[in-house]
């Protein structure tokens, strides 16, 4: 096996474990199925959507005073199409597009071969994307939806099969928790299809995030370029000097990526500096690292300011909606069911869990109400604003001016 299949090989068994849940639950709805002990008279993913979604979208409306878009679509991919929807979800140039795409559905289809070929045509994109195929395909058992260019796609590989598998897992007597699962996969999808509707309506939070991490990704593709162009002794000093686990002469690439992964910004500058990078100014390297990499103070400079906008956007999209689907479900029964039937927990408990958008946006709401959302939206908070959401109150968000003087 050669160097690049081990590497494609590598990639796939970090998703193992989700690619094997994928096997157990196509296994078990096929048993279940199969079982007529088992009742099967479940919401219709497709039916209850086209049911409930007009309500849900004036619930929104009411809750937010945000118009959700009249060209909302929604759809119900089966699993590979879902897969390919989250490359999708990674934003980077229109040089990389391509490349994103390709990786993701050979990833999705476990073609060690055609991995091997897209390493071998660009090792620095699959430095950077790689790590993206991981994480996104890897959360695709627990992930329900996503909106993307005026669409929320719904995964319907796991959604179709919730209720049964839920039920089956419980054991007989069946019939007598039917309801109640029942009940609870209505609150699951009430849940989901608000959380994406909320994001319909965040488009300048969007344009944001997706600006800013453009911008990140870009500039990782930078430094995984600088790290593969170092020459073989410069890569074996700065190798030893950062101590990492040794490799195989006969290994470079491995060389190169255990380097690259060791040295990319979001793995070496927030491990050193911690989560308060999000708040700096500007960063300092190891002088010594410096001089084997001359360009890398000024790679992770210009890495702090975008990566602050994608955290402060995305944290802000997040804490929206879930401020918001917590307060328009609070009385839901269909949604208590779904924690406790299906989560294991209730709403006291869901409603005190602690992150940093959702008490954040608490916070503007506790002084602007409803207005809140439209303030979060078209004047983002900086990171320090997250941190310190007295500092957002100050801002005379009516007229636009930055601070109230």
């Amino acid at each position: 096996m050669t160097e690049l299949e081990e590497f494609a090989e590598a990639l796939l068994d970090q998703i193992s474990v989700e690619i094997n849940e994928e096997k157990e639950i196509s296994g078990l709805f096929s048993k279940i199925n199969e079982d007529s002990s088992v009742p099967k008279n479940f919401e219709q993913l497709e039916s209850f959507v086209e049911k409930e979604s007009q309500e849900l979208v004036e619930k929104v409306s009411d809750f937010t005073n945000l118009q959700v878009p009249s060209n909302i679509k929604i759809e119900f991919p089966d699993l590979k199409e879902f897969k390919m929807m989250k490359a999708k979800k990674v934003h980077t140039t229109n040089e990389s597009r391509q490349y994103v795409d390709k990786l993701f559905s050979a990833v999705a289809d476990l073609d060690i071969n055609q991995i091997s070929q897209l390493i071998d045509s660009d090792l620095a994109k699959f430095f950077v994307y790689s790590t993206y195929a991981k994480s996104y395909i890897s959360k695709i058992s627990t992930t329900y939806g996503d909106i993307l260019d005026s669409t929320i796609y719904l995964n319907k590989f796991i959604l179709s099969s919730y209720p049964q598998i839920i039920l089956y897992k419980q054991g007989p007597p069946f019939e007598s928790r039917v309801e109640q699962v029942n009940s609870g996969y209505r609150g699951a999808l009430k849940m989901t299809l608000l959380e994406e509707l909320i994001h319909s309506t965040q488009d300048n939070l969007h344009d944001e995030n997706k600006t800013a991490v453009i911008n990140v990704n870009s500039i990782n593709e930078e430094l995984a370029n600088m790290i593969i162009n170092l020459d073989d002794s410069t890569t074996s000093k700065l190798y030893e000097y950062l101590q990492l686990q040794t490799v195989p002469e006969d290994f470079p690439i491995a060389k190169k990526a255990n380097l690259f992964f060791m040295l990319n910004p979001d793995n070496f500058i927030v491990n050193v500096l911690g989560p308060d990078v999000m708040t700096f100014t500007k960063v300092e390297v190891d002088p010594k690292i410096s001089e084997f990499i001359p360009g890398l103070l000024d790679i992770y400079q210009r890495w702090l300011l975008p990566i602050q906008k994608h955290h402060a956007a995305f944290t802000t999209m997040e804490g929206i909606a879930e401020f918001s689907v917590q307060n328009i479900l609070s009385s839901d029964i269909d949604f208590q069911n779904y924690l406790t039937t299906f989560m294991g927990t209730d709403f006291s408990s869901y409603q005190v869990r602690k992150s940093m958008g959702k008490d954040f946006t608490a916070k503007i709401y506790e002084k602007f109400g409803p207005k809140s959302f439209k303030f979060l939206i078209e004047k983002p908070p900086s990171t320090k604003e997250l941190k310190d959401p007295e500092l957002y109150l100050k801002r005379d968000l009516s007229t636009g001016s930055d601070y109230v003087k």
